[in-house]
């Protein structure tokens, strides 16, 4: 557990803004709802990220097939917190386990998996710290959908326009149109399980 890490995240006292990354169907019918709704699949895991830069490397600013539009979710910091303490990481780490198969089991059985991988810079490259993604398996996604969104923000025109001065060689620019995102202290009871030092 170190400072490498720890979320980073747009927040205030009662949100958080996650980002995700749909095509315009479901993009469309939950800005549209302000929630969740079909064509949206509430019968597999959805992921969701606090790191923007990081939706930005995977979705590849959006120009990958079915990721063209990216979705700030704005949630409720309660439903972000119960879905960490229902946490299990994706990968065994030996000072959080007490041993492969205690990790093996408690991860078939979990809801809600962590993952971390390493952050991005604005021009893609990764850095020596680590973002965290948080997959909400079926028995969580409708709790999300229905009781954690306050809004759904479409920000593919925000993702636009940062990639365009990135490619016009105008990065100090594009940085200043980048979410504001900080460190989120969490109950260290929540954070240990999940590497994160807590307070």
């Amino acid at each position: 557990m170190s400072a490498s890490h720890e979320i980073r995240a747009t927040f205030d006292r009662d949100s958080i803004t996650v980002y995700q990354a749909y095509g315009s169907a479901i993009a469309d019918a939950a800005v549209k709802a302000q929630r969740f709704v079909e064509p949206f699949s509430f019968g597999r895991m959805t992921w969701i990220k606090p790191s923007f830069l990081w939706l930005m490397h995977r979705s590849n600013w959006g120009g990958k097939s079915g990721q063209e539009r990216t979705l700030a979710v704005v949630i409720r910091r309660k439903g972000w917190e119960s879905a960490l303490s229902q946490g299990v990481l994706t990968s065994y780490e030996p000072g959080v386990f007490k041993s492969r198969e205690d990790w093996d089991r408690r991860f078939q059985a979990a809801t809600v998996h962590v993952q971390w991988d390493p952050e991005r810079s604005l021009r893609g490259a990764a850095q020596s710290y680590f973002s965290i993604q948080v997959g909400l398996s079926r028995h969580v996604i409708r709790e999300f959908a229905e009781e954690w969104i306050l809004r759904i923000v479409d920000e593919s025109p925000r993702v636009a326009k940062i990639h365009a001065l990135l490619r016009a060689g105008k990065a100090d620019e594009a940085k200043r149109h980048l979410p504001a995102e900080r460190i989120y202290d969490l109950p260290a009871t929540i954070g240990r399980p999940l590497m994160i030092g807590g307070k």
